[in-house]
C-alpha cells in the first residue's frame, strides 16, 4: 500500500518511525529537503503542500493520504478524493478546522460549548467590540504553535489586533487546559485516549509540559470526553483528532480548537499507552482494528525549544544529565538550526507518582537548554 503523508516536520516522522511495523510504502512532501522526515520515508518530493498542482500530482497515484499540518490545499485534496484516494481526515474536515472562524461556526451550529466569539474582518472592528475586552484575537488561517494570537486586554490594545479576517473570542476563567485524542476508522468505530493536562508558557504561548491522564474530576471528565466524541461524530471522517478544551472555575467544559491529525499533547503516548497516537493513524488508514487507548502508566511531556538570544546550528546543553534519569525518553527531531522558541524535540517521562512526574519535568525544563 502507498500511502503519502503532506508535511514533513516532526509529526510527520514520528508517524514515519511508527510505519515500520506495517507493510506499506511511505511518500512525504515538504519544501525543506532537511526536514526531520526526509530522510525516513522510501520516497521523498520536495513541494509545496499549499500548492493545487503539487498535491494533487504528489497524491493522483496513492492509495492514502494523511496531513501533518492543516495548511494544506484543500482543492487538490477534494479532486483527489473524487477520484478514489483515501484522505484522512476527509477534506471536509480539514476545511472546517483549517480556518479558526469556520471551526468555531461548526461548534455553534451543532451545539458544542465553546467561548463567546464575534467575527473581525479587519483591525478597526475591534472598536465595536469594546465591551468584549479581555478578549484573544485569533487569525482565521495561519496560526500556529502560539503564532497567530493577541491578547486585547482593554481599548489601549487594539492596535495589536489583526487587519485581516479573525475571531474574536471572549476569554475564559480556565482552571485547567485539557487535550483529548479520538480516532474513528472508516466503519465509524471509536476510541478515546485519556486526558491530557497542559501547562502553557505565558511567554511563548507553547506548550510546556503536560500530565496524563489529566487530574479530573469524574463529571469534568466525563463532560470532555462527551464533547470531544461529538466534535469528532461531527466532522463525519475517519482519522485521528485531538480535541483542546477548558475546564472553566465554573467545572464548565468548553471546547477551544480542534486538530485533525496526530498532535502534540499526544507525544507521551509513544511510552506510555498501549497503542501509540501514530501506530492509532497507521491502523485507521491501513483497515486494521483500532488499537488499545489506555494508558499503561502516567506520563509527562515536556517540549524542548531554542533558547532566547541564540540562532544557528544547535548545540543540546544538559543532554547527558537527561539522559541519565531514569524512565525518561529523549526525542530529538533532526532539526539542524534552532532559534527561539523553536521545537527541536519533547522529553517523556513515565511515572505512577504524579510528583515525580511534574519534579522531573521542572528539573529538565532547568537542565536542558538548546543553543548555538
Amino acid at each position: 500500500m502507498k500511502v503519502g503523508i503532506l508535511g514533513g516536520g516532526q509529526l510527520g516522522r514520528m508517524l514515519l518511525q511508527a510505519a515500520a511495523n506495517y507493510t506499506v510504502e511511505t511518500f512525504v512532501m515538504e519544501n525543506d529537503d532537511n526536514c526531520p522526515a526526509a530522510h525516513l520515508c522510501h520516497h521523498f518530493i520536495k513541494g509545496d503542500i499549499n500548492n493545487f498542482d503539487a498535491v494533487y500530482q504528489f497524491g493522483k497515484n496513492l492509495d492514502a493520504l494523511t496531513i501533518e499540518i492543516e495548511a494544506v490545499n484543500i482543492a487538490a485534496l477534494e479532486k483527489l478524493e473524487q477520484e478514489g484516494v483515501k484522505i484522512y481526515p476527509k477534506p471536509s474536515a480539514i476545511k472546517i478546522i483549517k480556518n479558526k472562524i469556520s471551526q468555531k461556526k461548526f461548534y455553534q451550529q451543532h451545539q458544542i460549548p465553546t467561548a463567546e466569539f464575534v467575527i473581525t474582518q479587519q483591525q478597526h472592528d475591534l472598536q465595536n467590540y469594546i465591551n468584549f475586552f479581555p478578549a484573544a484575537h485569533k487569525l482565521a488561517e495561519g496560526g500556529y504553535d502560539g503564532k497567530g494570537v493577541q491578547i486585547i486586554q482593554a481599548e489601549t490594545d487594539i492596535n495589536k489586533g489583526f487587519d485581516t479576517p479573525a475571531v474574536l473570542e471572549k476569554i475564559v476563567s480556565i482552571k485547567k487546559e485539557i487535550a483529548l485524542i479520538v480516532a474513528v476508522n472508516d466503519k465509524k468505530e471509536m476510541a478515546i485516549y485519556p486526558a491530557a493536562e497542559m501547562v502553557f508558557d505565558p511567554i511563548l504561548n507553547l506548550l510546556d509540559y503536560q500530565l496524563s491522564p489529566a487530574r479530573l474530576e469524574e463529571k469534568e471528565l466525563w463532560k470532555a470526553e462527551s464533547i470531544a466524541l461529538s466534535v469528532v461524530k461531527n466532522l463525519n471522517s475517519a482519522g485521528l483528532f485531538a480535541v483542546e478544551l477548558f475546564v472553566d472555575e465554573n467545572k464548565e467544559v468548553l471546547v477551544n480548537e480542534t486538530a485533525p491529525r496526530v498532535h502534540n499533547s499526544g507525544h507521551h503516548t509513544i511510552e506510555a499507552n498501549y497503542c501509540s497516537q501514530y501506530d492509532m493513524l497507521w491502523r485507521i488508514m491501513l483497515n486494521y482494528p483500532l488499537g488499545n487507548t489506555k494508558a499503561i502508566i502516567p506520563s509527562a511531556i515536556v517540549n524542548i525549544v531554542g533558547a532566547e538570544n541564540y540562532q544557528g546550528n544547535a548545540q543540546y546543553e544538559g543532554l547527558e544529565n537527561v539522559l541519565q534519569m531514569e524512565n525518561v525518553f529523549v526525542h530529538l527531531y533532526g532539526k539542524q538550526t534552532t532559534k527561539a522558541g523553536r521545537k527541536m524535540g519533547h522529553v517523556t517521562i513515565i511515572s505512577n507518582d504524579y510528583n515525580d512526574l511534574t519534579y522531573k519535568a521542572n528539573k529538565i525544563k532547568h537542565i536542558l537548554k538548546v543553543m548555538a
